[in-house]
């Protein structure tokens, strides 16, 4: 189960390529890279798409933290069910956005500095800054990423949460890292084809988390109770062995 999860970050990135490409593409069409050095120009731009993951993968296990601590507390499966549940509404309820930050002043605060340094380093034309552009432009609002680090805090734990954020991250690296080098290049009917598809695939991940917390014995998707406990028994066994 856990490799199909990793599986489905990947796809999920993937299937976001092109709404990346909405969202981020203006950030990236500004980088200004030297195509007459090929060797700095994709440097850069590899630097920019590092720094893009690293953010993702840095929030993943921030969020892993969170469903590690529901775990040891034995409440894994209802985190995997909220999840879920959380996934679903973001298909069904697209208009809410789910905008980070809200009314909470500091989270406002935090986002106008993300955006006054990044306007900062979009200027500069060195590694450090691109890869620094990168890492700011991760913090952005995104409909996407949000799902995605839902889904993250579902994936057991900290390493599991930044591994499970860095897959999808690798999913979303090829539309971008073409974006910046080809600039607009999708249709518009690609893009709406993949956005038609997106929510359905999102919606499949929301009942499987679901079905995950449900233990309701399901080969490979939702173990039942019993094998969890097994399995846990087993791993405390081996942890004091020396």
């Amino acid at each position: 189960m856990e490799i199909g999860i990793y599986v489905y970050a990947l796809t999920l990135g993937l299937l976001s390529g092109t709404h990346c490409i909405g969202m981020c593409g203006p950030i990236a069409f500004s980088l200004g890279l030297e195509a007459n050095n090929k060797v700095k120009y994709y440097t850069q731009n590899f630097l920019y798409q590092l720094g893009r993951i690293s953010t993702y993968s840095i929030l993943g296990g921030i969020l892993g933290i969170v469903g590690k601590s529901f775990n040891i507390a034995g409440y894994q499966q209802y985190v995997s069910i909220f999840a879920g549940i959380l996934l679903l509404l973001m298909v069904l309820l697209p208009g809410k956005n789910f905008e980070l930050g809200g009314n909470l002043k500091f989270l406002n605060h935090f986002m106008i500095k993300v955006k006054m340094f990044l306007g900062k380093y979009i200027q500069k034309k060195d590694n450090t800054s691109r890869y620094l552009t990168g890492v700011l432009n991760g913090f952005l609002p995104c409909g996407v990423v949000y799902a995605s680090l839902a889904a993250s805090i579902a994936a057991g734990g900290i390493i599991q949460g930044m591994l499970f954020m860095a897959i999808f991250g690798m999913g979303t690296f090829p539309f971008m890292f073409i974006t910046v080098l080809a600039g607009n290049f999708i249709g518009i009917k690609a893009k709406t084809k993949v956005t038609k598809v997106f929510p359905y695939f999102l919606a499949l991940l929301g009942i499987i988390f679901i079905l995950r917390g449900l233990e309701i014995g399901i080969p490979y998707l939702s173990p039942p109770k019993k094998a969890l406990k097994i399995e846990k028994m087993e791993n405390k066994g081996k942890s004091c062995c020396h």
